[in-house]
C-alpha cells in the first residue's frame, strides 16, 4: 500500500470515527441522569386523575390495547412501511408492564425515546411529539399508569424489515430527525393559545397523522398539520391549515369543540381514524382544553394544499354515476346533496369529498363508515358498506358523480383508485 493510500485510509477512518461520535452524542443529549431520586406520591388520588385525564389526551388507551385486550396491557400491531410493530404493556406489571420503572426512566422514555434498559424506542411511539411533555405531567401519567391493575401481558417483538430493525440504523434516523425539546410559550400569545399549542403539537401529537412524511418515516415540518396519507391505512389526514380541507379558520369555535367533544357539529362529522381519536380521547376532554386546540388551529397561517380544479369526466361516466346515487345514496343524502340536519351530512359543498385524493370517500363507499359514539352523540346514524352491492366500475361512477355535482370539482375517480382501497 503506499503512503498516499494509508493517509487516505487513515482519514476515511478519522471520518467514520467522528460520524459516529457524533450520531451517539446526538443519541445522548439532553438526557436525565437516572441516578437523580424524585420523590412522587403514587397514592394521590388528585395525581392520579390528572395523570388518567392526560392518557386520556394523549390516547395511549388508542394504541396500548389489543382488540378485545384489557385497557393498557398492550399488543396492539401497527402496520407501517418498514414492518409491524407491537405497541407495549404500560400496566404495572413487574415482569411484563412498567412495575419496575423509575418516574426517571418513564420521563426519558417520553422526553428522550429510549427504553428503560437504553435501548433506542423507534417512533411509532410518538416521542418526537411526547418530548415537549412537560416533567409534571409525565410524572402524573406514570402515577396513573402505576395505578392500573397489574396485567401479565408478555410484550411481543417488532417483525421489523432490514435494515430498519438495527439499533444502529435507528440512532441515525434520530440524529438525522429528532432533537429533546420543550414546550416553550410564545409571550405574544394568550394563555389559550399556549394551552392549545401544547396539546396539538406534544400531547395530542396530532401531527403524527396530518402531516406528510419522507421515505424514512420522518415527519416533514414545511406546513406545520398540511395533512398526509396514512401509510398503510389508505386513510388521507386532511390539512389542518387548509380551508379546503380541515382548516377551521373560518370556523366557529363552538363549532370545533362539539366536533372534537362529539365527533359532529354543524359544519361537518368525523369518520375512519379520527372517529376513534374522538371516541377514545377527545371526547373526555375539558372544554375548556378543547377551546384552546381550536383557538391554536384557528391561529395558524392558511397554507393552500389543494391543486388545480379538475376536468370533468365524461358525460357517460357521470349520468352512470347518477343513476347508481339516485338509487342508493339520495334517500339519505338528498337528491341534491343536502343531507337531513342532525342526521345525514349533506355531501353537497361537503370538503370531504372533495379532497384532492379520492382515499376517504372510497373507504366509506367500500367499507362504510360511522362517526364515534360519544357522551353527546351516543347513538350516531352511519353509513353501510357498499363493496358487495356495487361493482368497483359503479363505486369509481358514484364516487365521481358526487365529486363533480353541487360546484365540486374535484379529480374523477377510477377502477384502479377503487380497488386500491379494498
Amino acid at each position: 500500500m503506499t503512503r498516499t493510500a494509508r493517509v487516505a485510509g487513515g482519514g476515511l477512518l478519522v471520518l467514520a470515527c467522528a460520524l459516529v461520535a457524533l450520531v451517539a452524542w446526538l443519541n445522548l443529549r439532553d438526557e436525565t441522569p437516572l441516578q437523580s431520586r424524585r420523590e412522587i406520591a403514587l397514592d394521590d388520588p388528585a395525581l392520579i386523575e390528572r395523570g388518567a385525564y392526560l392518557a386520556r389526551a394523549g390516547n395511549c388507551l388508542g394504541c396500548h390495547t389489543a382488540r378485545g385486550g384489557a385497557d393498557y396491557a398492550g399488543g396492539r400491531a401497527i402496520d407501517t412501511p418498514f414492518g409491524r410493530f407491537h405497541a407495549p404493556n404500560l400496566t404495572p406489571d413487574a415482569r411484563t408492564g412498567l412495575g419496575r420503572w423509575t418516574a426517571n426512566e418513564f420521563w426519558r422514555a417520553l422526553h428522550n425515546g429510549r427504553s428503560k434498559d437504553g435501548r433506542l424506542l423507534y417512533p411509532s411511539f410518538p416521542y418526537p411529539n411526547y418530548t415537549q411533555i412537560t416533567r409534571e405531567d409525565s410524572d402524573a401519567i406514570y402515577a396513573f399508569l402505576r395505578s392500573l391493575p397489574a396485567i401479565a401481558a408478555p410484550n411481543r417483538p417488532h417483525a421489523l424489515q432490514w435494515p430498519y430493525r438495527l439499533q444502529a440504523a435507528l440512532a441515525v434516523w434520530r440524529a438525522l430527525y429528532f432533537r429533546p425539546g420543550s414546550h416553550v410559550p410564545d409571550a405574544a400569545r394568550s394563555a389559550a393559545w399556549n394551552r392549545g399549542a401544547y396539546l396539538v403539537r406534544g400531547l395530542g401529537h396530532c401531527d403524527a397523522c396530518h402531516a406528510a412524511r419522507n421515505r424514512l418515516g420522518a415527519t416533514r415540518t414545511d406546513i406545520e398539520l398540511g395533512g398526509g396519507l396514512l401509510p398503510m391505512q389508505d386513510w388521507y389526514a386532511p390539512s389542518l391549515v387548509d380551508v379546503h380541507e380541515a382548516g377551521v379558520a373560518d370556523w366557529q369555535v363552538d363549532d370545533v369543540v362539539a366536533l372534537l367533544k362529539t365527533g359532529t357539529s354543524p359544519r361537518g362529522s368525523v369518520t375512519g381514524p379520527m372517529a376513534e381519536v374522538v371516541f377514545r380521547s377527545t371526547q373526555y376532554l375539558r372544554d375548556e382544553d378543547l377551546r384552546a386546540m381550536a383557538v391554536f388551529l384557528q391561529a395558524q397561517p392558511q397554507v393552500a394544499t389543494t391543486g388545480s380544479i379538475a376536468p370533468a369526466a365524461s358525460k357517460p361516466v357521470l349520468a352512470h354515476g347518477k343513476r347508481l346515487y339516485d338509487a342508493q345514496c339520495a334517500d339519505c343524502h338528498g337528491r341534491d346533496g343536502e343531507g337531513v340536519a342532525g342526521l345525514y351530512p349533506p355531501l353537497a359543498g361537503n370538503r370531504a369529498v372533495a379532497l384532492g385524493t379520492p382515499v376517504n370517500v372510497l373507504k366509506v363507499i367500500v367499507n362504510g363508515g360511522f362517526p364515534p359514539a360519544t357522551a353527546g352523540n351516543p347513538r350516531p346514524f352511519g353509513m353501510p358498506p357498499f363493496r358487495h352491492a356495487l361493482s368497483d366500475d359503479d363505486i369509481a361512477a358514484v364516487a365521481t358523480y358526487v365529486r363533480q355535482s353541487w360546484g365540486h370539482r374535484a379529480g374523477a375517480v377510477t377502477e384502479l383508485d377503487v380497488r386500491r382501497v379494498h
